[in-house]
């Protein structure tokens, strides 16, 4: 009897052993790669290499696919939390891809009609110009690292000297339209201030139009026809995806022929010959030293501190039915100079969000824009203050003929508060030119002694001539897995 009892403890510990033993092989399970977030970079780079026939496992610790782009249902259709648009279409990766698989994508009409603080409609032909004039000198620029501002409003008014000596004249208009282009900028930057931005910028335009809206399909359609679920379909069998997962430590080694270990917050740890990181800059500013196991070494964490991430927020309201003046535009506001002064010091964010726009993909929705510091307190003012003030704000700017009705719903932005972000998308501003070749730094792979790739980096901010766009992240992430493969994979 005790040695049938010895030998059945014996048999339940050898048992327990293999439910370990298979515990442990499940939670270290190994893969060809593992790509770590699934905004453009990520999905990009890992269905290049799920499709070419790579075992890939795709880490999001957020709980959806995009990033920073974020399509949501809202109003009669859907809108745009993240990216909006496009930008340009030769040679573009995301624009290419609606077009093969018959997406239609329309061009939205950004032309600016223009209010003034008193309720009044300012000469929109005269503000459009100007601004036209203003963004068309920017690729005027020299490699000189000066602020964008300065160098601006200096044109300007040469500019109006020789043609307009009038409106130079008007210094009120003056001040308030240089206001106002200081915060188109802001927007197009994501920037604090024009003057934060530098001259100097290796940033290229994509020829063709810049602002091409996805409208009701919604920018998600990009990430949906690369994975290959668009419209109900299976995906690819290759590609394991885990959303709610973050990553918090990533073991890269020098001895060759060994595994990168990935360790998330639930505990799991997975194993892959190599791993591809497309967390945005705000994110390894904040984490690269607890993340990475070595340390990571000194080029990589300076082109990680020298960079700059900027804050592109929005404020989206809901009526019951569009009572704007016209149906698709973009409403840009202009404080006039004494009434700016009477805003209380609490309220002045409210003079920081710019503009109004009309989102393509829902016809009842208003969608206000605001950058830098004014779109990180937005981020944490109660909701109500923000519903309240902003839509103060259109009954001031728009409401001269007509009653702002109460809105239905709000969404607003939080990309610079999502501990998964940290911020809307890089930039080149004064500070971070000091330090020209960060972005290639930045993109450099960490390899083992052997030279071969072990931690690889993609990104927008990684992209030296197109970040801050989705096709520059969406470039990045195929630039990455191209370094993994033979082009006769594809």
């Amino acid at each position: 009897m005790l040695q049938k009892r010895n030998q059945r403890s014996v048999l339940n510990i050898s048992v327990r052993k293999i439910y370990k033993v298979k515990l442990i092989q499940l939670l270290t399970m190994q893969y060809d790669t593992i790509v770590v977030g699934l905004g453009s970079a990520g999905t990009t780079a890992a269905t290049t290499l799920a499709r070419a026939g790579r075992r890939v496992l795709a880490l999001e610790a957020q709980n959806r696919i995009g990033g920073r782009v974020n399509t949501v249902q809202f109003g009669d259709g859907v809108v745009e939390l993240g990216a909006e648009w496009i930008h340009g279409i030769n040679p573009s990766r995301v624009y290419d891809t609606a077009i093969k698989n018959n997406i239609t994508v329309l061009s939205q009409d950004l032309t600016m009609d223009a209010y003034t603080s008193d309720g009044r409609q300012a000469d929109k032909e005269l503000v459009n110009e100007l601004i036209e004039y203003c963004l068309g000198q920017v690729e005027n620029t020299t490699n000189d690292n000066q602020p964008l501002g300065d160098f601006l409003t200096k044109k300007l008014k040469e500019h109006l000297n020789a043609t307009k000596p009038s409106v130079l004249e008007d210094e009120d208009f003056m001040e308030n339209f240089l206001d106002l282009m200081d915060q188109v900028v802001g927007n197009y930057e994501g920037s604090n201030s024009w003057n934060d931005v530098s001259t100097f910028t290796h940033y290229q335009e994509l020829s063709g139009d810049q602002h091409m809206s996805w409208h009701r399909n919604g920018y998600k359609t990009f990430f949906e026809l690369l994975l290959n679920t668009y419209q109900g379909g299976p995906g690819l069998p290759n590609l394991n995806i885990k959303l709610n997962t973050e990553v918090t430590k990533i073991v890269w080694p020098q001895k060759p022929l060994t595994p990168v270990e990935v360790t998330c917050s639930n505990g799991e740890v997975f194993k892959a010959d190599n791993v591809i990181i497309t967390v945005s800059i705000g994110v390894l500013k904040e984490r690269h030293t607890s993340l990475f196991k070595p340390s990571l070494p000194i080029d990589k964490v300076q082109a990680i501190d020298n960079l700059t991430i900027g804050v592109m927020d929005k404020i989206v309201f809901t009526f019951d039915k569009a009572w704007w003046p016209n149906l698709h535009t973009f409403f840009a506001f202009l404080w006039r100079r004494e009434e700016k002064k009477k805003v209380l010091e609490e309220d002045r964010w409210i003079t920081k969000i710019f503009g109004a726009s009309t989102p393509l993909g829902s016809s009842n929705t208003l969608t206000l824009w605001t950058s830098g510091d004014a779109g990180k307190l937005v981020e944490k003012l109660p909701e109500d203050v923000v519903k309240r003030k902003c839509i103060e704000l259109l009954q001031r700017f728009l409401g001269a003929n007509t009653t702002v009705p109460e809105p239905t719903g709000m969404l607003r932005t939080t990309w610079f508060t999502n501990p998964y972000t940290r911020g809307s998308y890089s930039y080149d501003s004064v500070t971070s030119m000091k330090y020209p070749n960060s972005r290639a730094d930045l993109g450099k792979p960490l390899v083992d002694s052997a030279g071969v790739p072990k931690v690889l980096f993609a990104g927008e901010a990684t992209d030296l001539t197109h970040f801050s766009t989705v096709h520059g992240a969406s470039d990045s992430g195929f630039r990455e897995a191209m370094r993994l493969l033979p082009s006769s994979k594809l």
